[in-house]
């Protein structure tokens, strides 16, 4: 089993994030984080990396049933989404499998919360 969910497209990077963010609006998630690894490893290590940045992504309904299943399923939130440019210029944006994360966890309610998170994942990852 794969964790995490992905599509390569032919497109601007900062476009890509433009969509990614919207698509997860549209399924009903907020990016609560952006983190941009190309920048922070340049200023932490000065070391140069491709465009890649990880979308912190919540949705809050979801995010609550989990919680009030599992008081500290919050080690395994938010759910992350990347974007990232690839070699020949293509982008690629992968997001966590929260099915495959989730089977460290042993709780018929987070199995059932999981899958609607994931279904709704790759809803925004197919429709870019």
């Amino acid at each position: 089993m794969s964790y995490y969910l992905s599509k390569t497209v032919d497109d601007d990077f900062d476009a890509v994030i433009s969509k990614v963010t919207e698509a997860l609006k549209q399924e009903g998630f907020g990016v609560l984080t952006e983190i941009d690894v190309k920048e922070t490893l340049k200023k932490k290590l000065d070391v140069d990396f491709r465009k890649y940045k990880i979308l912190g992504a919540c949705n809050p309904h979801f995010a609550h049933q989990a919680l009030q299943a599992e008081a500290n399923i919050g080690t395994m939130l938010p759910c992350n989404v990347i974007v990232q440019e690839n070699k020949n210029g293509t982008i690629e944006i992968s997001a966590v499998d929260p099915v495959a994360s989730m089977m460290a966890v042993k709780h018929d309610a987070l199995g059932d919360i999981a899958m609607q998170v994931k279904e709704k994942l790759q809803r925004v990852v197919d429709n870019l």
